[in-house]
């Protein structure tokens, strides 16, 4: 009779915590009641349902490009008509990609193929293909020396191409894992995030040298970057221990921590409403709001594999390609629930 009593008591609380875990659930849902963020619409993307990557919005040419890795294509959508302009082959497991409206060009991580090819803006099609680098990612460019700095996630190093050129510079060794690789306009640094080391280098973009190291404490596998530069603030997010660190640029010392959803990935920061997105494999998508130099939590939305964000300035649309939404991709489109 104890037995029974037990089994009848144990089935009642896992019935009444899956309970609760759906109502939380149906709280964080994209465009829910409480929900930090409301949708906008959805947008079908060509292609297999399978998983994006990195993107990078233009927003001269209202055109945001998309690495749609598993499926080996770029796709260019038109942020303002809101459809798909182009959906180019022949990027090979693509990861990073990176709109330089200056040159007219697109540089997209060809990880499959261990380069980076260079896409003519105009003509969307291929110039160049730069190599040899073991495992491209993140990119990011510095307009002074004109170089793009790339993330060897692999290959423990950041390599640099000359885009006057279209030809690999060199590597620089890291001595870990490459995150993401940013820009920092205003002291004119490229900043990479180190795995193992849990540090972010600091590299001059005119010698290709490392000019600082500085650890993040209270993270573990720094990845994910975003910046909010006239702030001189870095907010960087930890893949092992799902926390995000706020450094500030300065005394590049780690101000505070935060968690967020399992398995972070992209971040994009809204520098006009203060706004942060933190995506995560787990498809929880963490939203905060800049105050002085701390964060305030606006909430989470959940979307299946909501793990890549890319955020307008001048719209706040925030746009996530979401890779199975009933057996197809999709765009989908949201913005900030609150905007103030």
């Amino acid at each position: 009779m104890r037995n029974k009593t037990l089994h009848l008591n144990v089935g009642s609380s896992l019935w009444l915590l899956g309970l609760l875990i759906l109502i939380a659930s149906s709280a964080f849902a994209d465009g829910a009641e409480g929900s930090p963020l409301r949708k906008v619409g959805d947008v079908p993307l060509p292609g297999p349902a399978v998983r994006f990557d990195y993107q990078s919005l233009d927003t001269s040419q209202g055109r945001l490009y998309i690495a749609h890795m598993n499926a080996n294509q770029l796709v260019v959508f038109d942020t303002k008509k809101r459809v798909v302009v182009a959906n180019l082959n022949g990027f090979s497991s693509v990861h990073g990609v990176w709109a330089i409206p200056e040159l007219g060009r697109v540089y997209a991580s060809t990880t499959g193929e261990h380069t980076v090819a260079a896409v003519d803006m105009a003509t969307l099609t291929t110039i160049a293909r730069i190599g040899p680098i073991k495992y491209p990612d993140g990119i990011a460019y510095a307009p002074e020396p004109k170089r793009v700095f790339v993330s060897d996630e692999h290959g423990d190093a950041d390599a640099v191409i000359d885009t006057k050129t279209n030809s690999l510079v060199t590597t620089i060794p890291l001595g870990g894992g490459a995150g993401n690789t940013v820009y920092d306009s205003v002291a004119g640094r490229i900043l990479v995030a180190v795995h193992e080391k849990n540090e972010l280098v600091s590299i001059d973009p005119a010698s290709a040298k490392i000019i600082g190291r500085y650890p993040v404490n209270g993270v573990e596998h720094p990845h994910g970057i975003a910046l909010d530069v006239p702030e001189r603030l870095a907010f960087i997010a930890g893949e092992e221990n799902h926390r995000l660190a706020v450094v500030d640029l300065t005394s590049m010392k780690v101000l505070a921590t935060y968690q967020v959803g399992e398995d972070p990935d992209v971040l994009a920061f809204d520098p006009t409403l203060k706004l942060l997105y933190v995506s995560a494999e787990s498809g929880y998508v963490a939203v905060f709001r800049e105050r002085g130099k701390a964060l305030v939590s606006e909430g989470e939305s959940f979307m299946p594999h909501a793990h890549t964000v890319s955020v307008d300035p001048e719209t706040h649309l925030v746009y996530f390609p979401l890779q199975d939404i009933d057996g197809h991709p999709i765009l989908r489109i949201m913005e900030p629930a609150v905007t103030k």
